[in-house]
């Protein structure tokens, strides 16, 4: 693998995720709390030449990290860090990373989204900003490449503060001459160079459900002048124009955002989003057909049907970037498939990579690292193919180490599920797999079905091995440990004594297992041994 950049002998940049006007953003990993990042480098051309102005920015940049981290609401990614260089030429906000794409990748002239997935995405950000004027920041540069909607549909709102960092004068102007912000978003008075205020933000939320609704930018022209001379002067199309199937009173609110002189606009964002509750879907509301946008597009109405809804119970198994496996997906696992040599070395070098974060205990990465070859790996040899399989074993069993369980478990079913088609039911691997998705169960509260499979397994394991085999025992431990772990100290010592008492004969007293059967047993006489026994 190539060699990483470091940022503060912590954070390491991976790859690209975005590129925008005021820096790049990449997908990044904590080595510290072994998690991935998002890392927001910004350009150095903010930087001001001069030693006094670079020095001011420094400041600034600082107060605003500070400030922009006090947001605390889930519609806005976490802040973790703010990393600054010695030179002042390398600029860099560590943040909470987001699996999701931005709301500009949904927005075409040729297929309107429904317009109460446009309401969804509307009250979302209108609540984030709530939090967000409470402390009071202000965006400044609201749009939808800065909106971004999870696979969830929960929507998170990026950038708060990076305009603020990046002005230099006090007309808010940058190194160009030009406002800072985007001028297809641009509210009035920023063009004007006038006072920012939280209505300078409703304005920029008009402009976005405008165009959610709409399919196409609020104003256009040649020229980016042309453009804010249009947001002083022009007058938006009203969006029944172009679509009659929008709501009045919504078409109203969306003029009234877009009003020229920010006191005539909403109150505050609380009224806005007030004003889009009737267009939303109330609690325990079903999705109706077309609702949720186009197939695939996550449903931003969710969070308003089942608010604070459980975690979607695990249905596929997941395989790398987050994306399912089809056990049928690419060739025939039984045709042997010759291995081409660049697919082999990368096969290599990855498990070498993985095995190096291993010792560092960088678990998370490890899996991550795996997970990149496994997708076109089973592109060319079969999901189903031996070095497929044991790539994705590994990347579970990783996962399991480190503490992943909600992951590896859904893999490990899959895994069995696989080596049953091609090794057999009663295989030595997908006994394994079995194992250690029942080890998941246990970790994640799902005792009853732990033991189940546990024992399911044992009795596989009785009828080809000895009970004395590495397996056998090692599954009897499990059994008993999880019977004392849920109270159950009677049936417990039913599994444990006979297991201690074969381990000091097979293994000795001073091996680590008999040595741990032996002090939950010193346990369980405590309890027997007690009052009502």
């Amino acid at each position: 693998m190539p060699q990483q950049q470091s940022i503060a002998g912590r954070y390491e940049l991976l790859e690209p995720l975005a590129n925008g006007g005021m820096g790049d953003v990449w997908r990044g990993y904590d080595t510290v709390l072994d998690r991935p990042v998002a890392v927001k480098r910004i350009r150095p051309q903010a930087v001001a030449g001069s030693p006094q102005l670079a020095e001011e920015f420094v400041k600034r940049f600082r107060r605003e990290a500070r400030i922009t981290a006090r947001i605390q609401h889930p519609g806005v990614p976490q802040v973790y860090d703010a990393v600054l260089d010695d030179s002042y030429e390398r600029l860099f906000l560590v943040m909470e990373l987001v699996d999701g794409l931005p709301l500009s990748t949904y927005i075409h002239p040729e297929r309107l989204l429904p317009v109460s997935w446009a309401v969804a995405v509307a009250a979302q950000v209108a609540t984030v900003l709530s939090h967000a004027h409470e402390v009071p920041v202000i965006h400044r540069d609201l749009k939808p490449s800065n909106i971004l909607v999870a696979r969830d549909g929960t929507v998170k709102v990026l950038d708060f503060g990076i305009a603020a960092i990046l002005r230099t004068d006090v007309t808010k102007l940058t190194a160009t001459g030009s406002p800072i912000g985007t001028y297809q978003y641009m509210a009035p008075e920023q063009v004007r160079g006038g006072r920012i205020s939280p209505q300078t933000d409703l304005y920029a939320l008009g402009c976005v459900l405008h165009e959610l609704i709409g399919g196409r930018v609020l104003f256009s022209a040649e020229g980016e002048w042309m453009v804010m001379y249009q947001h002083v002067n022009a007058a938006p199309t009203p969006l029944r124009v172009l679509r009659p199937d929008v709501p009045e009173a919504l078409e109203g609110l969306v003029l009234q955002l877009l009003l020229k002189s920010p006191e005539a606009r909403p109150a505050d964002v609380q009224e806005v989003y007030e004003r889009l509750r009737p267009f939303l879907p109330p609690p325990g509301q079903n999705l109706a057909p077309g609702d949720a946008g186009p197939q695939g597009v996550p449903d931003p109405t969710g969070i308003f049907r089942d608010p604070y809804a459980p975690r979607a119970r695990a249905g596929t198994s997941r395989g790398a970037a987050g994306t399912a496996i089809d056990p049928q997906a690419g060739l025939p696992a039984l045709v042997p498939v010759p291995v081409p040599a660049q697919l082999r070395e990368e096969i290599d070098e990855a498990y070498a990579h993985s095995d190096a974060l291993l010792e560092e205990e960088r678990f998370a990465q490890a899996a991550e690292v795996l997970g990149e070859v496994i997708e076109p790996a089973a592109r060319v040899l079969g999901a189903e193919s031996k070095r497929v399989l044991a790539l994705r074993k590994k990347r579970a069993a990783i996962q399991l180490l480190g503490g992943d369980y909600r992951a590896a478990l859904p893999e490990f079913d899959a895994l069995a599920d696989a080596y049953a088609r091609t090794d057999g039911p009663t295989g030595a691997s997908a006994r394994a797999c079995r194992a250690q998705a029942a080890r998941c169960r246990a970790e994640l509260g799902q005792a009853t079905d732990a033991l189940a499979a546990l024992r399911g397994l044992l009795d596989v394991v009785r009828t080809v091995d000895s009970d004395l085999s590495e397996e056998a025992v090692e599954l009897r431990r499990d059994i008993g440990m999880l019977l004392l772990a849920q109270g159950q100290a009677a049936e417990a010592d039913k599994i444990l004594r006979p297991l201690h008492d074969d381990l000091c004969v097979v293994f000795g007293a001073n091996d680590d297992m008999t040595e741990e059967v032996a002090e939950a047993l010193a346990l369980i006489r405590l309890g027997l041994d007690g009052p009502g026994t």
